[in-house]
């Protein structure tokens, strides 16, 4: 059975106002954000010049936007003030904001970031 959807198949954009392609009908030279990332690109601020479109079950529909590999630059290297930036943001999710204790996982969002003891004695069951 062949993977092509004629349904999202519009590379001049008449139907959807934008070029696209079905799953896997993407023409060389485009990719989406991840492949990029995985290319050790990124967009640099490139607009998108066409779009992937396929069916997600149920009605759904799934929407990956694609840009010239060409005009991608190369990914900002990991310095030693964004190395900083990321351990901060990472050591904010593991500290209870109640008793400012640093776990060494994640801390639930579902609670407000806040360990089990602090839950226990504000008398919430878990």
């Amino acid at each position: 059975m062949s993977r092509f959807r004629a349904k999202f198949h519009d590379p001049d954009g008449r139907r959807y106002g934008f070029p696209t392609y079905g799953w896997r009908c993407a023409p060389q030279g485009l990719a989406t954000r991840r492949q990029l990332s995985r290319l050790g690109l990124r967009p640099a601020g490139a607009e998108p010049v066409a779009q992937l479109m396929w069916s997600r079950g149920r009605g759904r529909v799934g929407v990956a936007y694609l840009y010239e590999v060409a005009k991608a630059a190369p990914k900002r290297p990991m310095d030693a003030g964004r190395w900083r930036t990321h351990q901060a943001m990472m050591r904010a999710r593991r500290t209870c904001r109640s008793c400012s204790t640093v776990f060494d996982f994640d801390l639930s969002r579902k609670f407000g970031r806040v360990c089990l003891g602090c839950l226990e004695s504000q008398g919430v069951t878990v």
